[in-house]
């Protein structure tokens, strides 16, 4: 498509997206241009992991619960449920309602989405989310027949799923696109194709009408839905805006209604210019590196360790986020219900020289100096303030000693991920938002049970022992006893380095109504309207 566009197309693309190369002048009713930071991979449920990829998803497709405006689980496809005693049985009820073909959504449906979702061939890369279903491991290792699934479905308008051991985050869990029901009839017809814009059939508020790569996504309203009279947006555009500034300038200057992001590092300056386009709330995410120990020198304790030292988390909180977001020295917020005990890095108080030394001595007892260098490649993503960050810790890094060297990289963020899940590289920047709001939300992500997704390649069975015991303990306080054990192992082998909390940040025009800022990963374009003004 590039190829046959002239070099002015390209500049007035470039300067004016919407005017240039945005919505067609054909749309009729209220039209909503959001702002989405990157290109997404797929809208396929079952593999759409970015929470931007996410974003896009959860206006196409509705799960059996959905989220609702501050991004908690709401009533979706499924009417009611209701949960025996024991935490064991969980039911579904259905409401009647159509895919946007007019073909009845049914419990079948459902449980074909979780089967398809835990198939290997699929490549959902966190099928984990559902294991705690029963059967549901074996069943995504190949090592039991998908009809093993703990999960049946009785009637037309039923879902019975048995865990193998309770979940109260399962409500999380199954609003997530992981456990989203798929059209069965489509897929059926259309294969890998049932994903083109002319063949994909949705159950959410809006269906795909373009996808117009590295340019815009757009929807248009589903007839179809179930609660389609209570939406009001009639089209949604979302852009990748991967330039931040760029975004934050175009939101600013009305071309943007909403841009998911805005630079920590201009909080102030927005704060005095715009701060009526501000919406901030406490946030999950944690931001972190990632050292992969499948290979040299990181399948070494001690040089993650060393090198886990040596990153300054106070200095790049207070001078490089200018206190927007707050340092992180564990890797679950103390915020999340649940939490216990005193998981730390051990070296977070020892000053920064005391530090670095340490960092040198372990390194040398690693086997490195001036005859065996350290030589790594830390590669990063042009998002979440990181090409700001990147080289104060190549910085970090280097000050260690003369004999390690540094070197930066970086890859649009689906590129990025794509090569730490194929193991193709040493350190790199990465981000972490449970899909659950539980101290097992953050620490699964380092059990074996998240295969390849863990991309750290660091698994141990203590851990994963620590892990399935809190599962089954029904006592709060030795349960979060179990897990802050869990998170000082994961602390102290230092294969992920946390770095700071993020806080959910967003720039979102006056016109925009029903925006509620929070801390989770969604707010669908559902639950928005624009005011005439």
């Amino acid at each position: 498509m590039l190829r046959g566009m002239n070099r002015l197309a390209l500049a007035l693309c470039a300067l004016a997206l919407l005017a240039a190369c945005g919505a067609p002048p054909d749309d009729d009713g209220r039209v909503l241009h959001r702002g989405n930071l990157v290109e997404p991979s797929t809208l396929d449920p079952h593999r759409a992991r970015i929470a931007n990829e996410q974003a896009v998803v959860y206006d196409l497709f509705t799960g059996l619960l959905t989220p609702g405006p501050d991004g908690r689980p709401v009533p979706g496809l499924a009417e009611r449920w209701e949960v025996s005693e024991d935490g064991l049985v969980w039911t579904f009820h259905l409401r009647e309602a159509v895919w946007s073909d007019g073909i009845a959504i049914t419990a079948q449906d459902a449980l074909a989405g979780l089967r398809r979702s835990l198939d290997p061939e699929t490549l959902n890369p966190f099928p984990t989310l559902l294991f705690p279903i029963l059967n549901a491991e074996a069943v995504s290792e190949g090592r039991a027949a998908p009809d093993a699934l703990g999960a049946a479905a009785p009637d037309a308008r039923t879902l019975v799923l048995t865990l193998s051991h309770p979940a109260p985050w399962l409500e999380d869990v199954m609003m997530d696109s992981a456990a989203m029901p798929v059209p069965r009839h489509a897929i059926a017809t259309h294969g890998a194709a049932w994903l083109r814009p002319e063949n994909l059939v949705v159950s959410g508020p809006y269906r795909l009408a373009a996808w117009r790569s590295h340019e815009h996504i757009r929807l248009v309203r589903n007839e179809a839905f179930y609660d389609a009279d209570a939406v009001c947006l009639d089209t949604v555009y979302y852009y990748p805006t991967a330039d931040t500034a760029a975004a934050e300038r175009r939101v600013r200057n009305g071309e943007l209604h909403l841009n998911a992001e805005y630079l920590a590092a201009n909080e102030a300056f927005l704060r005095r210019e715009a701060p009526e386009l501000m919406r901030t709330a406490p946030g999950y995410v944690l931001r972190m590196l990632t050292l992969n120990t499948g290979r040299p020198p990181f399948n070494d304790a001690r040089a993650r360790r060393a090198l886990a030292m040596a990153v300054d988390q106070d200095f790049i909180a207070a001078e490089l986020l200018r206190g927007a977001d707050a340092p992180a020295h564990q890797f679950t917020p103390s915020h999340v219900d649940g939490r216990g005990g005193e998981a730390r890095l051990r070296w977070a108080d020892d000053p920064m020289e005391d530090r670095r030394t340490a960092a040198r001595a372990l390194l040398e007892e690693a086997g490195h100096g001036a005859d065996n260098p350290l030589r790594i490649t830390l590669a990063y993503q042009p998002a979440a303030a990181w090409p700001r960050i990147a080289p104060v810790i190549q910085a970090d890094w280097a000050a260690i000693a003369p004999w390690v060297s540094v070197k930066l990289e970086t890859a649009d963020t689906p590129i990025h991920y794509a090569r730490m899940q194929a193991g193709d590289f040493d350190a790199a920047t990465d981000g972490w938002i449970p899909y659950f709001i539980d101290p097992y939300g953050y620490l699964m992500v380092s059990e074996s049970a998240a295969g390849e997704y863990n991309y750290s390649r660091w698994f141990n069975e203590e851990y994963d022992a620590l892990l399935a015991r809190s599962h089954g303990e029904m006592d709060a306080q030795a349960r979060a006893a179990l897990l802050a054990a869990a998170e000082q192992m994961l602390l102290d082998s230092a294969h992920y380095i946390p770095v700071f909390f993020e806080n959910r940040r967003a720039l979102v025009s006056p016109r925009v109504q029903g925006w509620i800022a929070h801390g989770r990963v969604a707010n669908p374009s559902r639950w928005l309207c624009l005011s005439d003004d």
